[in-house]
């Protein structure tokens, strides 16, 4: 697959007679693709069943003319004003019930059917107007599901879809009652429609309420965005996307990506940094100007699985953005280290969020490729430099990484639900684990739960899976490769209770977790090697060999055959340790990096990549700060 460059445009936002200029200037620049339309339905429809599609029409005719492909976005993230007029309640609400207005964007649930309605209507009339259209390339559905909090909505709408959800998923109420324990507190139900959306409550609601809820929401947006990809697909062969975020783990993107053709994801490595990552106030001025070593790459792999190996980013930052608690520029180097770091992980586009700076409005402070007087701003020199390096190695070729690591958008609802401890949550114990294999020089790929290629991995790992049914469980078991649980996998059944036997009831793991508890900060448990357990530990015993123990000789690990279950949440260096003993139990060669340096296999590259201000030499790799070196490995063979 071509590797190609591509940016962001607002044809609404600039005056007709600079199109032309633009389109001519993102060709030079090297660029391919164009995404357009995705919050222009004010501009479509101004009033009610009033139509403006002669500007659009032009728009994708002069891109066209100049040879750039189109990404059409439909408009439903950003709802007109006369919209919220005909349903005031259409609007979400939030956990205390306050309406999440217009004035910005994102402002509708997903649950409240009149708007979906409408959603329907003007996709359709989209999809109608440019689904044969040879410009329009590809597709994109809405914008950045889940941003800004707005998956989930305590709405009226939100319950009473999510009382018809319960009644087809438990089907009588003696079931639900049942399932979720409700004999606790006297919370038995006699109907369905009694039961209300698990916010408000005097004190902690029953988290298998809370579970269902979120499970529910998740739903919610599977069905809103497959309505918009069948209407599509009635009308256009062209490739359907969505653009995800990052650290947005509240809907299912596994569930979402099975009715798309492509994963994107927007990429923000300074912003991320400050509001996503949770790095140390050290961590984030140290990479301040670079982003973190690992968070991007992270979110790379997840897409690539969520996209079922096609995915691109669809918005990298190319400057300062306007968002985060603090919004430096990039370090020069780092907008071309971004993008190629995205295609060493198998992207095939990378776009540019955007092409031109607005002078207006929520994002006049987040910069473009162009000044807001459409000088050319540093992004875009270096997006010219990866432009013209790419006539160099123009082909993705994919691979397959020795490791995987599973994740789970439900083990995340279950952590979320019930972290047990402050500041705990499934997606930074899974990102701990990426972190550590990254920084033994590690190539890793993330699979979903429900994945049927085990078989091309030699280690597996999968901490945290709070509920892994009998599948799984075999899978993990009767794989050739060395598998490494914990904490807290299997610690609850599929609604949220403890399951009997005490997890993780593994097949051909004598193991047995006894006792749980969520530490201090300020209390790490120390291990008899270096390192320690942080944030969670647990109480294992049985027939399994122990080979690694606290410093108070209380078992830590314990392995059984190809299966190992660590006791905690190790910090950098016990998880370091531990996992590079797995891969040598695998037959993986690590190799520990300095910091901010990492690698990156493909099918016939690897990619290295200096996160650092300053030079770093290992071994013959020799970088500049934010420096990339790209190896062809076909001609080194």
């Amino acid at each position: 697959m071509k590797r190609t460059l591509g940016t962001c445009y607002y044809p609404e936002h600039w005056p007709r007679e600079m199109w032309e200029a633009d389109a001519k200037a993102m060709v030079d620049a090297g660029l391919t693709w164009v995404r357009i339309g995705e919050f222009s339905w004010s501009r479509i429809e101004a009033q009610p069943g009033k139509f403006s599609w002669d500007w659009l029409d032009s728009a994708v005719k002069t891109l066209g003319d100049a040879g750039l492909k189109v990404v059409m976005g439909t408009p439903t993230a950003t709802p007109p004003r006369w919209m919220v007029d005909r349903y005031p309640d259409m609007v979400a609400l939030d956990v205390e019930g306050r309406p999440r207005g217009f004035g910005s964007r994102r402002h509708y649930c997903f649950s409240y059917e009149p708007y979906a309605l409408e959603c329907d209507r003007i996709v359709t009339m989209m999809a109608e107007r440019y689904g044969a259209n040879p410009t329009v390339a590809a597709w994109q559905t809405d914008n950045e599901y889940g941003c800004h909090d707005t998956t989930i909505s305590w709405s009226r709408a939100a319950r009473d879809a999510f009382c018809l959800w319960l009644a087809e998923r438990y089907g009588d109420i003696d079931t639900l009652n049942q399932a979720w324990g409700n004999v606790f507190w006297s919370m038995d139900y006699a109907r369905f429609d009694d039961i209300e959306l698990p916010n408000l409550t005097v004190t902690e609601p029953n988290p298998a309420h809370v579970l269902a809820f979120r499970r529910f929401s998740s739903d919610q947006v599977v069905r809103f965005n497959r309505r918009q990809v069948d209407i599509i697909r009635a009308h256009s062969a062209a490739p359907v996307s969505h653009n995800y975020m990052g650290r947005i783990t509240d809907f299912d993107h596994f569930d979402v990506g099975a009715d798309l053709d492509i994963a994107t994801w927007d990429s923000y490595p300074l912003g991320f940094l400050e509001d996503r990552v949770g790095a140390s106030p050290a961590h984030q001025k140290r990479f301040s100007r670079q982003g973190d070593p690992d968070f991007q790459a992270f979110h790379h792999d997840l897409y690539r699985a969520v996209g079922r190996g096609r995915w691109w980013v669809m918005e990298q930052q190319p400057g300062p953005v306007n968002w985060a608690p603090y919004n430096p520029a990039p370090l020069p180097g780092m907008v071309r280290l971004w993008s190629w770091e995205a295609f060493a992980h198998g992207a095939e586009a990378v776009c540019y969020f955007r092409w031109r700076q607005a002078p207006f409005a929520q994002e006049q402070m987040h910069a473009g490729l162009q000044r807001p007087d459409g000088a050319d701003a540093q992004g875009m020199v270096e997006a010219r430099q990866v432009a013209a390096e790419l006539t160099a190695a123009p082909e993705v070729t994919p691979g397959v990484a020795p490791v995987a690591l599973i994740f789970d958008y439900d083990a995340d609802f279950a952590w979320t639900t019930q972290p047990h401890g402050a500041g705990l949550s499934y997606f930074g114990l899974v990102f701990d684990h990426y972190r550590a294999l990254r920084a033994l020089g590690l190539s890793v790929d993330i699979v979903a739960p429900d994945s049927d290629d085990f078989a091309n991995y030699r280690l597996i790992l999968a901490p945290g899976l709070m509920h892994m049914d009998e599948t799984l469980k075999n899978k993990l078991a009767n794989a050739g490769a060395q598998v490494v649980l914990g904490p807290r996998s299997g610690a609850r059944n599929a609604e949220m209770e403890i399951p009997r036997p005490l997890p993780p009831a593994m097949p051909g793991l004598d193991v047995t977790v006894s006792y749980v508890e969520s530490l201090r900060p300020d209390t790490p448990v120390p291990l008899a090697l270096v390192g320690a357990f942080q944030g969670y530990t647990e109480t294992i015993d049985g027939g399994a060999e122990v080979i690694e123990r606290t410093a108070q000789g209380a078992a830590a690990v314990m392995r059984q055959g190809n299966l190992s279950y660590v006791a905690g949440w190790g910090d950098d260096t016990a998880l370091k340790r531990i996992l590079a003993r797995a891969c040598d139990d695998a037959g993986i060669q690590t190799r520990v990096l300095p910091d901010g340096l990492r690698c990156r296999d493909t099918g016939s590259e690897q990619f290295w990549f200096n996160y650092n201000d300053a030079p770093v030499q290992f071994g013959d790799i020799n970088l500049p700060a934010a420096g990339v070196l790209r190896l062809d490995l076909t001609e080194a063979n």
